[in-house]
């Protein structure tokens, strides 16, 4: 069944492939089970899991390019990049509990060592907000890069497509650590688990800093582009020990400046 003439779904006239009014295709056809299994079924799939695909390797090999073709309206293609980053959050998450059912059979550990009061409402804020806690780096590397790099004069909606790339880049290596970290259960490499304890926090910073630095360097001469570096560093650092103070600070009742000071 065919008509061009007449959208089927609003009933606009139409002139071309699809309909200017709905975005419907003008070509449709009778649903039979050919076209349902070989069109609707496996193009859905595919067109899902290419977008997927295509928005996962953009975050890890140009986010900052990718961000920016992005806000330019070259948008097609792309998935939407804070619901990826859900998804790897949620697969980092799953491989992380794999690795923990591993460490307590294969280590043989019964029960984990008591922490006090305030240990254990930080770790639950923790396990309780992980998401939350995690994804908020995403507004985070937003606000600082907004405020560093303003000759590109994006406004702060922008600068979150730029920081979600950015960050989908780095929660990417987060979920690759994690499966490195599974070979510490295997014999002759588990050598790559400790390496990679020490590896991933700078590979993560330079990822970060690098792309930054790669998706405004046209705007800055090198010498301001680096300093402007070392201040989102500096800043995002900053802005960890500040959140982590208040968190201590507020499970302890602040007590621990109490035990320093004295």
């Amino acid at each position: 069944m065919s008509h061009k003439n007449v959208c089927l779904n609003c009933n606009s006239a139409t002139t071309g492939n699809f309909c200017s009014n709905c975005g419907q295709k003008t070509d449709t056809h009778r649903i039979t089970l050919k076209h349902f299994l070989a069109h609707d079924l496996l193009h859905g799939i595919w067109h899902i899991e290419r977008g997927i695909l295509f928005t996962a390797k953009e975050g890890f090999l140009r986010p900052g390019k990718a961000a920016l073709d992005y806000i330019s309206g070259k948008r097609i293609k792309y998935y939407n990049v804070f619901y990826l980053i859900l998804i790897i959050i949620g697969l980092t998450f799953f491989v992380n509990s794999i690795y923990d059912k591993l460490f307590f059979h294969y280590y043989n550990v019964s029960n984990v060592p008591e922490t006090n009061n305030a240990g254990k409402s930080i770790d639950h804020f923790f396990a309780e907000y992980s998401k939350i806690i995690i994804f908020s780096f995403v507004p985070v590397f937003a606000l600082n890069s907004y405020i560093l790099f303003r000759k590109r004069k994006l406004n702060i909606s922008e600068h979150f497509i730029i920081a979600g790339m950015v960050f989908l880049g780095v929660m990417l290596i987060s979920l690759i650590s994690s499966i490195l970290y599974l070979t510490e259960f295997l014999s002759f490499f588990d050598f790559i688990s400790r390496y990679n304890t020490i590896v991933t926090p700078f590979v993560i910073l330079l990822f970060v800093l690098f792309n930054y630095y790669r998706t405004f360097k046209d705007d800055y001469s090198i010498g301001k582009m680096i300093l402007k570096i070392v201040l989102f560093f500096l800043m995002f650092m900053t802005e960890i020990i500040v959140f982590m103070i208040l968190l201590v600070g507020y499970f302890t009742n602040w007590t621990f400046v109490l035990k320093y000071v004295t």
